[in-house]
């Protein structure tokens, strides 16, 4: 009974720790504490000036970067001739202006991918049509002259004119082939959604051909549900069935085609490429006799710029980069083709570094040096010979906007010490740039080419006057040396009444996947974003919260990040067991009483570092959507950091499930069956794995629900799931 007594006083205090309101769970999830945001910001080429989509969705509005006015309407629907529509989803304006495609009834596929149902409009004549009366459409692209859109229908590609509709391809089908579309694994990892190019002379349409018959299929059960409810589940569940390659399995079969307007013949274009290498993209260049076809081997070290004329399908190298142990996506993404050069980004010497290349792929100079990472391009101004960019040049956790002249002359634009990024004018000489830091919410402010504020254009006072009834203690940045000599940067959240002198639980929450990070001066920063609320609502609790980038993650370097290559957890997990054991060696922290949770890679890293060890290090642990072995994971990410399992198998044994023994937390699992991107078999392997180790669990799985978890009350579910898991334990 004492003890029991002992317990509720324990409990009391934690509850009342918290000066000032407290947070309601429910406000975390309905948009409460949301900050305001400038969205929708799309620079006209070439000018100082944007277009936006107007709040009631009925308008496109130019607007002046410099005074922020209106300068004209570029769509009205009040004003169109044809089709009526009551408002829209999107758009896209053609090269020269003339055109639009309008997006409406948008319904999405996977991350990127979703179907809708577009119409054209002539900004002349104020006519709105529809693209097609064929059924809804994908990727819609305009060419070149403006004359034609080519797009893509039940995995074929076709072209009209706004009158005239021609099939281009007939063999597309679900499952098997996929024409102008990247495949699941390529949507997911190379991080694009379009894999259609047209020639500069709008004579020849290219693209990529997916050929995924061999892929293995994963089926996906799904259930009425609710919110919302698919009532033709109502008796018996169903199947959503498609092709995902698991590592060491069959890829798609990728291939490079042209189509012929003049002729309507299509070729294929002789590209140089093993039977299981990648075409991550494509492109139009200003030349119309090549358009530019990456290519990629299965390992990931080596990307390939080929030139490829689309008449007669010849291929020659432009650009071979390669790299100890992978290219990074991020740095393929960043490639930009222009008028007379290419510009790359590369970590070839350590560090993600700019390098401009002509266009017939000499390299000129490398654009900047030091030993920093640059993390966002721009743009380079083929006027000026200035080339744009974000970079973590001052520290790790922040974001400058850098301007980088023709003779290397580099010029910080960024005034403000915390998290910088842009939107550059399509002149370049003015940008908006959002500001924020771990402990204040988004700025916007319009600044010119050379760093001078312009004015600003949206603050969020109201939000900050808004927390201010909650006591929210700041975040504090600290950094910790492990037993190997390795710095790691975290930040911590403490009550507001914190007592040195007393010694609290402590939960971490980490991410801790290649290349990311976690500890940012950033209000995005904290587990669930906005302004870390989540974090706040359980240091109300009475708990420090705590977050660490161990080994792997991004900012520092080639070195510190591709460390954990063909091993991943061992590091990561180690690195979040010594951060814990360093906690517990500071007076106000209690030892006994450190859990951990995270989503997705830091799911898996949960379970890894719960599993670390055979003497407890935390008390309790939250895995939600976690890999449990990367044998069930997709070929491109796992590959990229682990090669196929053919070839490192010992890698591959290192994963929670052959841990399972030494799991010594006590562990809550959430998942969702629909989780197309990590599959519930992770979660069911796992849970059969601790049931036969006599390890006790809990799984909480969610109908229906993708690797995002939410929906309805979803997501207020899964926190109180998470934070009372902790409260319960700790």
């Amino acid at each position: 009974m004492k003890r029991f007594l002992l317990m509720c006083a324990t409990v009391l205090t934690v509850f009342q720790s918290f000066a000032g309101e407290p947070i309601r769970l429910k406000d975390l999830t309905n948009g409460t504490f949301a900050p305001k945001y400038i969205s929708g910001v799309n620079p006209l080429k070439g000018t100082s000036e944007y277009a936006q989509i107007s709040e009631d969705n009925k308008k496109i509005i130019k607007y002046s970067f410099k005074t922020g006015q209106q300068t004209g309407v570029i769509f009205d629907l009040a004003e169109t001739k044809g089709e009526q529509l009551e408002e829209f989803d999107g758009y896209e304006i053609s090269e020269d202006g003339s055109k639009l495609l309008i997006e409406t009834n948008s319904k999405p596929i996977y991350r990127r991918s979703y179907t809708a149902d577009f119409y054209l409009y002539d900004v002349k004549n104020k006519t709105l049509s529809k693209l097609s009366n064929n059924g809804a459409q994908q990727i819609p692209t305009f060419s070149p002259n403006s004359k034609y859109v080519a797009f893509v229908r039940s995995n074929n590609i076709f072209i009209t004119d706004g009158k005239n509709e021609k099939q281009v391809t007939t063999d597309g089908e679900f499952n098997k082939i996929i024409n102008g579309l990247p495949d699941w694994v390529n949507e997911e990892e190379f991080g694009f959604n379009n894999a259609l190019a047209w020639s500069a002379d709008s004579k020849t349409l290219s693209w990529i051909r997916y050929d995924e018959s061999k892929v293995k299929t994963y089926s996906l059960q799904l259930f009425q549900g609710a919110r919302p409810m698919l009532t033709n589940y109502r008796t018996y569940p169903g199947l959503y069935s498609y092709k995902y390659p698991k590592a060491g399995e069959d890829n798609s079969v990728v291939t490079a085609w042209s189509y012929s307007l003049d002729n309507g013949k299509t070729l294929k274009y002789e590209l140089p490429l093993a039977a299981d290498g990648y075409i991550p993209r494509i492109k139009t260049t200003s030349d119309a006799a090549r358009i530019i076809i990456y290519t990629m081997n299965r390992h990931q070290d080596q990307l390939n710029l080929y030139a490829a004329n689309p008449t007669t399908g010849k291929c020659s190298i432009l650009i071979k980069e390669s790299v100890p142990k992978y290219v990074k996506e991020e740095a393929m993404e960043g490639i930009r083709i222009m008028k007379n050069y290419i510009l790359v980004p590369s970590d070839r010497d350590g560090y993600m570094h700019l390098y401009l290349y002509s266009k017939d792929g000499k390299l000129i100079r490398q654009i900047e040096k030091g030993n920093y990472d640059v993390t966002t391009i721009y743009g380079y101004d083929e006027a000026t010979g200035n080339t744009y960019y974000q970079a973590a040049a001052k520290s790790p956790m922040t974001r400058d906007i850098f301007v980088a002249d023709k003779n290397g002359k580099v010029t910080c634009l960024s005034p403000k010490t915390g998290w910088n990024a842009a939107r550059f004018s399509g002149d370049y000489k003015y940008f908006l740039n959002t500001w924020s830091d771990r402990n204040h919410p988004y700025i916007y402010t319009i600044y010119n080419q050379k760093g001078k504020a312009v004015r600003e254009v949206l603050n969020n006072n109201e939000l900050i006057n808004k927390l201010k009834p909650f006591g929210n203690t700041p975040k504090d940045f600290f950094t910790l040396t492990t037993s190997e000599g390795v710095k790691l940067n975290g930040w911590m959240i403490k009550p507001a009444n914190f007592d040195a002198s007393k010694k609290y639980p402590v939960i971490m929450h980490q991410y801790s996947g290649p290349g990311s990070q976690q500890v940012t001066d950033s209000w995005s920063v904290g587990s669930m974003g906005n302004g870390g609320m989540f974090d706040y609502y359980l240091a109300q609790k009475g708990f420090i919260v705590v977050c660490i980038d161990g080994r792997g993650t991004g900012a520092r370097g080639a070195e510190f990040e591709k460390c954990t290559y063909l091993k991943l957890g061992e590091l990561e997990s180690k690195d979040q067991v010594e951060a814990a054991k360093w906690l517990g060696k500071q007076a106000y922290i209690d030892a006994n009483r450190i859990g951990i949770w995270g989503w997705s890679f830091g799911g898996f890293n949960t379970l890894m570092s719960i599993s670390q060890e055979a003497t407890p290090v935390f008390k309790a642990g939250v895995a939600i959507a976690p890999p449990t072995d990367w044998r069930y994971y997709d070929s491109v990410y796992t590959e990229r950091y682990m090669r196929t399992p053919q070839e490192n198998a010992a890698g591959y044994d290192i994963n929670p499930i052959n841990r399972v023994k030494n799991m010594n937390a006590k562990l809550l699992i959430c998942h969702g069956l629909a989780d197309d991107n990590v599959h519930p078999q992770n979660a069911f392997e796992y849970s059969e794995a601790l049931v036969q180790a006599d390890k006790d669990f809990k799984e909480n799985i969610f109908t229906n629900r993708n690797h995002g978890i939410y929906g309805g009350n979803t997501r207020n579910f899964l926190l109180r799931q998470v934070s009372e898991w902790f409260i319960n334990n700790l």
